[in-house]
């Protein structure tokens, strides 16, 4: 017999999960506004392995405008700005010999649009997942009944199934509307 309770538990952790998907790749979205997420996914050649930024450098705003990285060893300063470059943040590093600097460029009316246009993407990529686990536990509740649940049981679960997804579906809204406002505000 189906445990109902661990059930509804696992359909909310895989919710939530796909909420924390979405606000990760909503951070590495430029917004006109500098943001030191958009550096996470670079990943720099360190004496012979690749380590993500933030492990070989300080990363910083010090203005609304700017992002400075500060390396530990300025050796490795030619490899952090390579790979600044190589990776899809699109902004070509200052470097000084011993910061480097990128500077966030204000966005056009037109790139705003796509921004939100790509933010939407991403966003109904969250939805449909949140769906889906809704759909994958509907289900298994309802065969559920034949190994002896209760049509009540599966009633009053499907009913709190319902009040999960909702409360998900409105988190990834509400993550998708401060995003489009981020990036919408000059």
């Amino acid at each position: 017999m189906i445990d109902v309770k661990a059930t509804l538990a696992g359909a909310e952790e895989r919710m939530e999960m796909a909420a924390m998907f979405l606000d990760e790749s909503l951070n590495r979205i430029r917004a006109g506004r500098a943001n030191v997420a958009i550096l996470d996914g670079v990943r720099v050649n360190s004496y012979g392995s690749m380590v993500p930024l933030n492990q070989v450098a300080n990363v910083s705003c010090p203005d609304a405008r700017t992002i400075a990285v500060s390396p530990w060893d300025k050796k490795t300063i030619r490899d952090i700005e390579k790979a600044i470059m190589d990776s899809d943040v699109g902004i070509t590093p200052e470097n000084n010999g011993e910061i480097i600097r990128l500077a966030i460029p204000q966005p056009t009316e037109e790139r705003r649009k796509e921004l939100v246009k790509q933010c939407n993407k991403i966003g109904e990529k969250a939805k449909v997942e949140v769906r889906n686990v809704r759909g994958e536990i509907k289900d298994k509740l309802k065969k559920a009944i034949k190994d002896g649940l209760s049509e009540d049981n599966e009633k009053d679960a499907e009913l709190e199934l319902q009040k999960i997804h909702d409360k998900y579906i409105k988190k990834v809204d509400e993550l998708l509307d401060a995003k489009q406002k981020e990036i919408m505000t000059v």
